[in-house]
């Protein structure tokens, strides 16, 4: 089924799905801006200064830090294609159905992660923790 409620979802459960995933598009967008904000404050303050960070006795180095932040960043990035890949499972009346067995997704599981795209028992099986997913197809 193609259109604005997924099937089996009442209208209202599309739109709180929806608003769900926009607000949490825009906090990850905001810790996105924050986290770079961030990034590009070590790199602008380490601008023009020798610093011996390699041998730097108080602690992390600049570079490591900025290896931090930037793995941050792309990790933020990453949530952020999944939610809008979920908004377009939305629109498409595909959301809430795993994409390996068919089987509609857990509430609960939605809930914890509403960008899920496998119910739990595939997602076990994917990470290897549940010998028995086949049962599940």
């Amino acid at each position: 089924m193609t259109g604005e409620v997924p099937e089996g979802l009442p209208p209202g459960a599309a739109a709180a799905i929806r608003d769900a995933l926009a607000a949490e598009r825009q906090q990850t967008l905001d810790r996105i801006t924050a986290v770079r904000r961030e990034f590009d404050g070590i790199v602008e303050s380490s601008v023009g200064v020798a610093t011996d960070d390699e041998h730097d006795p108080e602690g992390a180095t600049i570079a490591f830090e900025r290896a931090q932040l930037a793995a941050l960043i792309d990790q933020a990035r990453g949530h952020l294609a999944e939610l809008d890949d979920a908004l377009d499972r939305l629109r498409q009346g595909s959301y809430g159905r795993c994409e390996r067995c068919g089987r509609p997704v857990a509430a609960e599981r939605l809930v914890a992660r509403p960008a899920a795209r496998t119910c739990i028992t595939c997602a076990a099986a994917s990470s290897g923790r549940w010998p028995g997913w086949q049962r599940c197809r």
